[in-house]
């Protein structure tokens, strides 16, 4: 098979398998064998060669190989979490969403690395070593997605999916020059997840492109019995054809652009373009408030830790994964075993959640950063009602060297800063390429109301078409 299928988008490919032109075994190892040559870390297992019966080429995703962050659960193949306390840990079951891709004909290409269980915008706290930038391999991917964000822009899988808390879908895709859409929460099913913020997380998907997004989306929604805060979505997921923005209303909210923000100068360049892109496309670009949007990062560190420290309770070392003998005492086991396990960030973050549910002060950090949370989601409910998306850079700067922010975890936590006000709400949001600053992507991020998903991806699709961003520079280099 030629090299060329590597040019091909997921869409396309699957198109190309339907209509007899493309083998959908020949891909698999086409890829298969880019992703065991991987020298970007992005993958923490690669699968072995399928079967023939492995490929399904009538199914709507034609046996595609996919990416699978390693928190999603996956029968008998490691599922690790990026963490030492699950080292080597196969699951019984699959997460629904991946089951759901399976049954819709993915084929799992591999596992992808990840910070810590979710927990990182810079994919420098997995156990299992940095993943590299294919655009620049002295750069971070972002994160926590950053594994399966490096792969699809370098080239060694043509999708993946990936989990977005605060932003760990959308700033990664950002830094790599891809398509990261995180859907409103509820739209696809957590069952299966290694759960890092239970009100917070939800899948979705690392794609090429946006038509690509929506195909792998349209798979993954729908209500499951296990997971209780899963929903019916209401409409059936399209795949866009919009070319331009005629009667779009696009609402610019500054208090996620000024000086608190700190948005880098070519970030802040890239974005005006296209916001003058959107106005010749026929949208109408006006301002818009959130007052509260400015402390969503504040609450957003306190809530995400506190769920985290419930969490992560179960990983003591009694049933599964890691165990840390504790001369017979049941206690130094647990506290050694977590010791062993978890990384810096973890226990930080597992630190500060219990401290924020400790008696005496519940109400005064959990239950304040609560309302605030609310408040931000009313600010978001309001200014809708003037416009259609709220537009962001979606973060503030491009890719950073590895280890520039590593020793300051409040520089880290800033990458967040135009990411997690969407996530606190729970509505849909997206992030497409609009092009480069000193050589590397920069991210544009639309966001709109819950289950607004098919109007986003219409209008990003519109968008992506008229910027023309060329990603293939990064592919060129993901096989080295």
């Amino acid at each position: 098979m030629s090299a060329d299928a590597l040019d091909l988008t997921a869409a396309a490919a699957a198109a190309a398998v339907k209509a007899g032109e493309l083998d959908p075994g020949e891909l698999h190892e086409l890829y298969r064998g880019r992703a065991a040559a991987d020298q970007l870390n992005a993958f923490s297992w690669v699968a072995p060669e399928a079967a023939a019966d492995d490929f399904n080429r009538d199914a709507p995703l034609a046996g595609v190989p996919l990416g699978v962050k390693d928190l999603f659960c996956t029968e008998g193949v490691p599922t690790q979490s990026g963490s030492k306390i699950l080292e080597g840990y196969r699951p019984p079951y699959t997460a629904t969403v991946v089951e759901k891709l399976f049954e819709a004909g993915a084929t799992l290409l591999g596992k992808t690395n990840q910070d810590e269980f979710a927990m990182g915008s810079s994919n420098e706290n997995c156990a299992f070593g940095p993943v590299l930038n294919p655009w620049d391999s002295t750069r971070v991917p972002g994160g926590s997605s950053g594994g399966s964000a490096a792969a699809v822009a370098g080239g060694l899988v043509p999708w993946a999916l990936g989990t977005d808390t605060g932003g760990s879908i959308r700033q990664p895709a950002a830094f790599c020059g891809i398509v990261g859409l995180k859907p409103t929460y509820g739209s696809c099913s957590r069952y299966g997840m290694i759960a890092f913020a239970s009100s917070l997380d939800q899948a979705g998907p690392l794609t090429r492109d946006v038509t690509d997004s929506a195909l792998l989306f349209s798979h993954m929604v729908g209500q499951d019995v296990n997971d209780s805060t899963s929903l019916a979505f209401p409409e059936q997921i399209r795949l866009p054809t919009a070319r331009d923005l005629s009667g779009i209303r696009i609402g610019v909210p500054e208090e996620l652009l000024g000086a608190e923000g700190g948005i880098d100068p070519g970030v802040r360049e890239s974005f005006e373009a296209t916001l003058e892109l959107a106005r010749k496309l026929g949208a109408t670009v006006m301002p818009c408030r959130l007052p509260h949007a400015p402390h969503a990062l504040s609450a957003y560190y306190i809530i995400a830790p506190a769920e985290a420290s419930a969490n992560l309770a179960r990983f003591d070392g009694v049933r599964y994964g890691l165990r840390v003998d504790g001369d017979g005492d049941l206690t130094s086991m647990y506290s050694r075993t977590r010791a062993a396990g978890f990384g810096p960030e973890v226990k930080r973050r597992i630190m500060l959640g219990t401290y924020a549910l400790s008696s005496g002060y519940y109400d005064a950090y959990y239950g304040t950063a609560q309302r605030v949370r609310t408040k931000i989601a009313d600010d978001f409910k309001t200014a809708f009602a003037d416009v259609d998306f709220i537009v962001t850079p979606t973060a503030p700067s491009t890719a950073f060297e590895l280890g520039a922010k590593s020793a300051d975890p409040l520089a880290m936590y800033l990458n967040d800063f135009c990411t997690v006000p969407m996530s606190l709400a729970g509505i849909p949001a997206i992030s497409i390429p609009s092009g480069l600053s000193e050589g590397l992507p920069v991210g544009f991020q639309l966001a709109g109301p819950a289950f607004s998903e098919n109007r986003l991806l219409e209008a990003a699709f519109a968008l992506e078409s008229a910027i023309g961003f060329d990603g293939s520079a990064a592919r060129s280099g993901g096989e080295k």
